[in-house]
């Protein structure tokens, strides 16, 4: 692990460590731990998830993915950028590239400073559902954009308790036994704004990209509202999500955002 080079990269507050492990540095079966260890904040690097890339034959490269918690991801809207852009400046993958994810195959495009990426086809979409959380009806929208979310409307964006309601609508026995990253959203005309519990994290973080996805497509079914969509998430970024409707229907979903190099650095002794 010592000497280990990686980046240390930001998706609109959603934070990253990125490593080139095509060389095998670290097993599978090891990854889980070192998500967990490395992305500690205070006692290591600190982040919301660990991205190692790898060799495939069928892209230009593969990725594993590992929130803080260790648990392995099946896509990440705002690490895939960041992913692409690491890519690109590691001399891996050129400006479009494809890799592969446990969700499928992604279409990446870099610019300067900022990322597009071909989402994963929308899944399992439910304009409506109704759960009882503590006995109290909550109304949502559900789909999978890579991973499965909830779209909670809400009137007032600042009461919401995004880690106590997010919680317990994500281990929600309606979404067992995956559980669903859990969106609260609030709506004005052309404004869109949420907030984001991300299982894995457990708890409330700055951007969500696949929860940005869901909620614009919750508000182009529920508002009318045509592409492209812009998502203002909690740490401030404005992300844009293109799309091709029809009817309760979506493809062509790409997400538009930037993905920013903190720091470079090598592992130390210590970690």
């Amino acid at each position: 692990m010592k000497g280990f080079p990686f980046m240390k990269m930001s998706g609109s507050g959603n934070d990253f460590i990125l490593g080139d492990n095509r060389q095998g540095t670290f097993a599978y079966e090891d990854m889980p731990a070192l998500a967990r260890r490395l992305c500690a904040r205070k006692v290591s690097v600190g982040a919301d998830g660990l991205i190692l890339l790898e060799n495939s034959d069928e892209a230009d490269f593969a990725w594993r993915f590992f929130n803080a918690d260790g648990s392995e991801a099946e896509m990440c809207g705002n690490g895939a950028r960041c992913a692409a852009r690491f890519a690109y400046l590691s001399g891996i993958a050129g400006k479009d590239m494809r890799f592969v994810t446990l969700a499928g195959v992604i279409h990446a495009q870099v610019a300067d400073g900022t990322v597009r990426v071909r989402m994963t086809p929308p899944m399992d979409l439910v304009p409506e559902v109704c759960l009882d959380v503590d006995g109290e009806p909550v109304r949502l929208f559900s789909v999978n954009t890579g991973v499965p979310h909830a779209v909670v409307r809400v009137d007032d964006l600042e009461a919401v308790d995004v880690d106590g309601l997010g919680r317990r609508i994500r281990f929600h026995e309606h979404f067992a036994p995956a559980g669903a990253n859990v969106n609260f959203l609030w709506a004005d005309g052309a404004e869109t704004r949420i907030r984001t519990y991300e299982r894995g994290v457990e708890g409330e973080t700055l951007a969500c990209g696949t929860g940005a996805v869901a909620s614009a497509l919750c508000r182009a079914m529920a508002d009318d509202l045509p592409s492209p969509v812009k998502v203002l998430t909690r740490g401030g970024v404005t992300l844009l999500v293109h799309f091709c409707r029809q009817g309760e229907s979506f493809d062509e979903v790409y997400l538009e955002g930037d993905a920013r190099i903190i720091y470079r650095g090598t592992l130390g002794e210590d970690i």
